[in-house]
């Protein structure tokens, strides 16, 4: 089944909206075939193992299949009918699907037909593949991913600003694989004017990819008519979405659409983003997963309102024990542990001397936002 994981991660990023799927077939204790779905629309990696087979499997084979065989006809057809005309008659499943309408149906077709089905093996892991697509068949909505780099003490970047680097290359380098995973960043305006970033995916030995970018200005102050930042002028500004607001100015969105950058304009009745109506936009547009890179004012609004739903914090050994220095969140007035905020499914891994811990973000049932202390525009 490890080996089963591998194989869905060749397909890293590529198979939006479906998940991303292993699968290998054993006889004799031998890998004998492998396969993975390697886009949307592409062949499911159940059939894919089979094709590479090319013959009748011996009696006793099993397959290892990183997710529950689907047992729907969609366009590429029920990949339990390929299985149980290979004349496969054990199955290993990691991950049940997450869609409440199929889970489990594949296993019962299978046993149906006397099939052997051998179920949740590494089923954490091989779950954890999918976390957009999973949320996105669960909630019927995007997973909104938080990135933060911080100190031992939660702090951004010292009280000048500077924050370059906190953590070292290989926590970098894994920022970048998950950027390659998620069909869309974004972040702040304020991270647009003081960094002028790329927001692409910088993979070694691949060219560079880029996501869809989103910038959230409520105003539009990232609109400079002396030096546009790079979002808005590279070979992949088509791929920039600025967020705005009606109190933003129609000159600067036309001069915005006439460099080619997309503008979404979502009416408020202040200068902030609504961020549930960016949500919503981005289900109408079958954007399934966002990963946001703002800075404090960005990531705290976000928070205040419930919008995140996974976090992914790298913490380096370092302490600045500076009470201005840059704050990872900010607004919250929070009186008792119950009323703060949990990570749940929780995952370390360690990069060098850095530490990355994720995991589902789990709010309590109210957040007391200080109002006075906090404004996003």
């Amino acid at each position: 089944m490890r080996r089963a994981i591998e194989l869905a991660r060749l397909a890293w990023g590529a198979t939006h909206p479906n998940p991303m799927v292993g699968a290998l077939i054993v006889e004799d204790g031998t890998v004998v075939a492998e396969g993975w779905h390697e886009k949307d629309g592409g062949p499911h990696a159940e059939r894919m193992a089979l094709a590479q087979l090319g013959r009748a499997p011996k009696p006793g084979a099993s397959m290892y299949v990183t997710l529950e065989p689907c047992c729907t006809h969609g366009r590429t057809g029920a990949c339990t009918d390929a299985i149980k005309a290979s004349g496969i008659r054990r199955v290993v499943i990691g991950a049940t699907d997450p869609n409440p309408a199929h889970a489990v149906h594949g296993h019962e077709v299978l046993r149906e037909a006397g099939i052997e089905v051998v179920p949740d093996v590494l089923a954490d892991d091989c779950a954890d593949l999918n976390l957009i697509f999973n949320h996105w068949i669960t909630a019927k909505s995007p997973l909104f991913a938080l990135k933060l780099a911080s100190t031992l003490d939660g702090r951004l970047a010292c009280r000048s600003g500077e924050s370059k680097w906190i953590t070292n290359e290989q926590s970098r380098a894994d920022v970048m694989a998950w950027r390659r995973l998620f069909p869309a960043i974004a972040v702040g305006s304020g991270t647009v004017v003081k960094d002028n970033p790329r927001l692409t995916a910088r993979m070694p030995g691949e060219a560079e990819w880029c996501p869809l970018r989103f910038v959230f200005d409520g105003r539009l102050r990232t609109v400079d008519e002396r030096s546009m930042p790079a979002l808005y002028t590279d070979e992949f500004r088509a791929r920039t979405v600025v967020v705005t607001t009606n109190h933003s100015g129609e000159g600067y969105v036309r001069k915005l659409r006439a460099l080619g950058v997309q503008v979404w304009v979502l009416p408020s009745l202040t200068t902030r983003v609504p961020l549930d109506q960016f949500r919503q936009r981005c289900v109408q547009e079958g954007i399934n997963g966002v990963f946001f890179e703002g800075g404090t004012v960005l990531t705290s609004a976000f928070l205040h309102q419930r919008q995140f739903d996974y976090l992914f914090m790298y913490r380096a050994p370092l302490i600045l024990a500076d009470e201005k220095s840059k704050p990872t969140f900010s607004g919250l007035r929070t009186e008792h542990l119950a009323q703060g905020i949990r990570l749940q499914g929780l995952r370390l891994q360690s990069f060098g001397d850095d530490v990355l811990q994720r995991g589902r973000i789990v709010y309590p049932d109210s957040l007391h936002v200080d109002e006075a202390r906090f404004s996003m525009g």
